[in-house]
């Protein structure tokens, strides 16, 4: 985009609901984090579990649960809501996802922040 933002992927791109992973930052250690999508929303989080650390996704690109209501964890199976990233179920319950702000500037998913500062931010 023209104006300076970092665009994280296409609107189009992401299905409803769905989820698409991204990588954020030009330094040599990118912030790993995902995108999810429940209608017209979209939310960005770090991809990483606040239960053990590791990475969400079960396969790649998949980190929502069969029924696409809820994000889940891989490695235990903890769930956390769409809208805010909150654990409702698992080892980690009343924890939350790291959320990354994130809007929709014609048709493109953008961070409202500078990528190397979230970065910084959340290594």
């Amino acid at each position: 985009m023209s104006d300076g933002s970092h665009v994280l992927c296409r609107f189009e791109d992401l299905a409803d609901p769905g989820s698409l992973a991204v990588s954020i930052g030009t330094e040599n250690w990118p912030l790993r984090a995902f995108v999810v999508r429940r209608g017209e929303q979209v939310f960005a989080y770090v991809n990483r579990c606040p239960h053990a650390g590791h990475p969400l996704d079960w396969l790649p690109n998949r980190f929502l649960n069969g029924d696409e209501t809820l994000i889940q964890c891989a490695s235990h199976g903890a769930l956390f809501t769409l809208e805010s990233g909150h654990c409702v179920v698992g080892p980690c319950a009343g924890k939350s996802l790291m959320a990354i702000a994130v809007h929709v500037v014609t048709g493109n998913v953008v961070l409202t922040e500078d990528p190397d500062a979230l970065v910084q931010r959340f290594a």
